[in-house]
């Protein structure tokens, strides 16, 4: 384990009540975890500004299935970016409506350029990309 640095905050009493709140609610053993978890989302958030940091994620999907050639093109979709793509898992929701997991690696703006071509393909409901930085990065 690393080496722990302690340190001193002073913050606004109305706020710090707020925080803890929200740390209760989330679960946190301690204000440390916290503090800890949202420096590491900054960082990685400050690392995304770089084009060619490599991330982790997934691209989530509602889809219609019965859209007439929609399975064909999200498939060749992701023909087409094989390389960033790790795993995908189909989840049927009703008659209609099928929900995909796409597991992705790979450089910020290829990934972003997937989810994209996805989301904009007729017939799909819904998507979002979730990213992380690749372990290592923060």
């Amino acid at each position: 384990m690393p080496p722990l640095a302690r340190f001193g905050v002073s913050i606004e009493k109305s706020l710090l009540e707020q925080f803890d709140a929200i740390i209760r609610d989330r679960h946190y053993p301690t204000r440390s975890k916290a503090i800890e978890d949202h420096i590491r989302q900054i960082i990685a958030e400050n690392e995304f500004s770089k084009d060619t940091n490599e991330a982790i994620g997934t691209i989530d999907v509602v889809y219609d299935h019965h859209k007439w050639e929609l399975l064909n093109h999200l498939t060749n979709i992701q023909h087409d970016f094989q390389e960033v793509i790790l795993s995908s898992q189909h989840i049927h929701l009703d008659h209609h409506n099928c929900f995909e997991i796409v597991v992705v690696k790979g450089g910020k703006n290829k990934l972003e350029k997937l989810a994209n071509m996805i989301k904009s393909t007729k017939g799909v409901k819904h998507c979002s990309l979730q990213l992380l930085a690749a372990p290592g990065k923060v």
